[in-house]
């Protein structure tokens, strides 16, 4: 009895027309981003790729450039650099030493010393004394500056009395020196102070001029004297002949 009820309510159904809905704006997001399987991940890595590397590397091809930067004008530095110049034009010796650790004590009792002999003792800024010694062209010497340095400078060149008062300081050591415009190092330094004084060259000057001179006299006065003594010597001869007849 129901199934014929519902035979009867599907015939006096009115057939209707499909409907359709529209979506209108942005599309729904049906497909997320998932992370790729650790197997496929591996294998992508190890199949990736890889552009062959150049015979020579880039740094070699490529010019490295330098940023140039312009220095600010330091009153301060210029002044050292006067100074220095001073240095080098007026002094015959300047000695170049490495200070290693000295106390200040020493130091003062190794600055009188060499003051007696007219030696002073001059500080300068390593970058101070390079741009100095390049306008003078003595650029092999920059590379003595490095560390703790120190000059020793003198109005005349006076090696010797240098090298003995620094004997007894083994703080200090010897670099090089330039003497009377000549780079010297450390062993022609002291080969040049071995070399005589110049007063001791002049009294050996002196005495062989002297002794040249006297040997030129008497060379010159050797044949007239040779000629006076056989003359006299005829004279007799001739005074004792005349007796005898």
């Amino acid at each position: 009895m129901a199934a014929s009820l519902v035979r009867r309510a599907g015939g006096q159904l009115v057939r209707l027309p499909s409907l359709q809905s529209v979506r209108h704006g942005s599309k729904a997001v049906t497909r997320h981003w998932k992370a790729m399987h650790f197997e496929r991940q591996k294998l992508m890595a190890v199949t990736e790729y890889i552009s062959p590397k150049p015979a020579v590397q880039e740094e070699c091809l490529t010019p490295r450039t330098k940023a140039t930067e312009k220095e600010e004008d330091n009153p301060l530095k210029r002044l050292l650099v006067s100074q220095m110049n001073t240095v080098l034009q007026e002094c015959k010796m300047v000695a170049v030493f490495q200070r290693n650790s000295i106390g200040s004590e020493e130091l003062l009792l190794l600055r009188h010393k060499l003051l007696k002999h007219g030696i002073h003792i001059k500080h300068f800024p390593n970058k101070v004394v390079k741009t100095s010694l390049a306008q003078f062209h003595l650029q092999s010497m920059q590379q003595l500056f490095l560390g703790q340095t120190f000059l020793l400078v003198s109005h005349d060149v006076k090696v010797k009395e240098m090298l003995q008062s620094v004997r007894n300081v083994p703080q200090i050591v010897l670099l090089g020196a330039c003497i009377e415009s000549r780079l010297l190092s450390r062993q022609g330094v002291q080969a040049y102070a071995k070399l005589p004084t110049l007063e001791y060259l002049q009294s050996q000057v002196v005495g062989t001029l002297t002794l040249m001179a006297s040997q030129t006299s008497s060379l010159l006065t050797q044949h007239s004297t040779l000629l006076c003594a056989q003359l006299e010597q005829h004279i007799k001869e001739q005074s004792g002949g005349s007796k005898n007849s």
